[in-house]
């Protein structure tokens, strides 16, 4: 058995987590806060056995899409910006992490 922990963007997470009930996968759903742009990101934590791994993975995958998003800088202290033009980004998709399970109980 394994534990996957996937880290994806809020906006990709409805998605996920449709997919995740019609493949019958469990997982349990955490709002969490990224760190580089402080977005909402949601963490699934799914417990599956080890013949299904990959199948989670592709949907995952196919749920979570790499897009460009436009950031505009800060202003710094002086209060001018360097650039007033807004940068491209790459953001969504996702971070997956996949653990050993030694033990799992359900009660």
């Amino acid at each position: 058995m394994k534990m996957i922990i996937a880290v994806v963007q809020d906006k990709d997470s409805n998605q996920l987590s449709n997919a995740f009930i019609e493949a019958d996968v469990r997982a349990t759903k955490l709002s969490t806060t990224g760190g580089f742009l402080r977005s909402g990101n949601t963490t699934f934590m799914i417990g599956i056995d080890d013949e299904r791994v990959d199948e989670v993975l592709e949907i995952i995958k196919q749920s979570s899409s790499k897009r460009g998003e436009y950031l505009v800088p800060p202003v710094n202290v002086e209060g001018q910006a360097e650039t007033t033009y807004p940068l491209e980004i790459e953001v969504g998709g996702a971070t997956v992490f996949i653990l050993p399970v030694e033990r799992f109980l359900h009660f």
